[in-house]
């Protein structure tokens, strides 16, 4: 079998930029499923066949962004009992991401779209401000923890063969914590994160210890670091 690594490299990316969906579809869950895939959330959320993939072009592009609106609307609507892992995945053809820098300041693009054309309120319970502690993105109504993942990414765990943003509902966390489950899946994460990277992930931190703004692109940031992002008035 290939190395993760070697999965994810420039031909995979050649390959899915061209190919139809369902070719987009195979290769995540072949990078998800890889034996040396840290997150096993994610692993949970394909193995149980709980991930709703939308494959799109331009990250910039607004009729793409009205899409990934109404996808997660719907995936919202459709997931707000779900007792196990979901996940909601949108994959971009396109742009060619080259940086860390690059990528972070389009997903944070996309977010400001998508809550600017978003009709209903903050999530309650979590902050609309990215720079306090219990900050999640909220769009329909529903929180969401955002993972980033891009080719240029600098942890193997963020690194894929294109752009893509993973929606996850912050209420399947909340819930592992109740449960007692959380700091033992975060424990197993970081110890195969370190196994595939040789360290830690240095921006891996728990909700309310600072703000989870700061983990979504998968960049290492300043301590005086903040997002692009304004939340409306209404909201704040």
């Amino acid at each position: 079998m290939k190395s993760l690594s070697t999965l994810l490299g420039s031909s995979a990316r050649r390959d899915l930029e061209s190919g139809p969906d369902d070719g987009v579809v195979r290769a995540l869950t072949e990078m998800v499923t890889h034996p040396e895939y840290p997150c096993l959330g994610a692993r949970s959320v394909f193995r149980r066949d709980t991930a709703s993939v939308v494959v799109l072009d331009e990250m910039e592009h607004a009729d793409d962004l009205a899409t990934l609106a109404d996808a997660l609307r719907t995936f919202a609507a459709r997931t707000k009992d779900a007792t196990n892992f979901v996940s909601l995945i949108a994959a971009f053809r396109s742009p060619v991401v080259t940086s860390e820098a690059q990528f972070e300041e389009l997903l944070w693009g996309v977010l400001q779209t998508l809550h600017d054309g978003d009709d209903q309120p903050w999530t309650e319970g979590v902050s609309d401000d990215p720079a306090q502690p219990h900050f999640a993105f909220s769009h329909a109504g529903t929180a969401f923890f955002i993972v980033g993942l891009h080719p240029a990414a600098s942890r193997i765990a963020r690194r894929a063969p294109l752009p893509m943003l993973v929606f996850n509902l912050h209420a399947q966390f909340e819930r592992l914590r109740e449960e007692g489950g959380f700091d033992r899946m975060r424990t197993a994460i970081r110890t195969r994160d370190t196994r595939l990277q040789g360290g830690v992930n240095p921006m891996a931190e728990d909700h309310g210890d600072s703000s989870e703004a700061r983990q979504y692109s998968g960049r290492a940031v300043d301590d005086d670091w903040k997002p692009p992002f304004e939340a409306r008035e209404d909201d704040a």
